[in-house]
């Protein structure tokens, strides 16, 4: 990749993987055109992760020349994922730059919301909260529930019967605000399954597939 030279002084650098265009293929932007600046690095390792080549792979960007590259790709909507976008330290920078944006923030609900308030309503978070199947459940911060607004999102990616349970458990506990998804993970469990579980215990909850590997298969990156 070839990035900009535009910097401001004084700012420094984010580690960056890859950003491209595309559509939303989660959450509640699904569908939707969308720029997705992928970071590099997790303090994760889920069992299902579908963007290891994030852990360590990118390059230094200060967070004016990713705003650069993001204009040069038209849409005024963006995902800030990873990795894990909340390790960035310069991440509430770039959240000035795209304060006319509308930009969705994928975290995985073990790094403290506090590290970047979100003050426009514009900008949300996608809290991608680890279920037992992931390997990654006991290091879930569950404060994190009362950080959250009505127009942030929770997601639970079902691997199985265990996992739905789980994530039934979590919301009647902590779930405040925002709206509860269930993803399935791809190539594991049924889909109907899923939808079944959701009906018969009435849960006000959002089902949903990932679309972006029903368009262009489970392997392909970049999209």
């Amino acid at each position: 990749m070839i990035w900009s030279s535009f910097v401001f002084k004084g700012e420094k650098n984010m580690k960056v993987n890859e950003i491209f265009l595309s559509i939303q293929g989660e959450s509640l932007s699904a569908g939707f055109p969308t720029v997705f600046v992928r970071f590099t690095g997790c303090n994760l390792r889920c069992s299902y992760c579908d963007t290891r080549y994030a852990y360590k792979e990118g390059e230094d960007m200060t967070p004016s020349e990713v705003f650069e590259e993001i204009k040069k790709l038209h849409y005024k909507r963006v995902c800030l994922t990873g990795g894990e976008p909340l390790l960035q330290k310069e991440l509430g920078q770039l959240l000035e730059f795209l304060d006319d944006y509308i930009v969705t923030i994928e975290t995985n609900g073990s790094v403290s919301l506090k590290s970047v308030e979100l003050k426009n309503p514009k900008h949300s978070y996608v809290m991608d909260m680890k279920v037992p199947s992931s390997g990654c459940s006991d290091q879930m911060l569950f404060e994190n529930f009362d950080l959250l607004r009505d127009n942030d999102e929770i997601k639970f990616v079902i691997g199985s019967r265990v996992d739905y349970d789980w994530a039934k458990n979590i919301i009647s506990k902590y779930h405040k605000k925002g709206t509860v998804t269930f993803s399935p993970v791809y190539g594991k469990i049924d889909y109907s399954g899923i939808v079944k579980w959701i009906l018969e215990d009435k849960l006000d909850a959002r089902f949903q597939v990932q679309l972006h590997k029903v368009i262009w298969g489970p392997d392909k990156t970049g999209v």
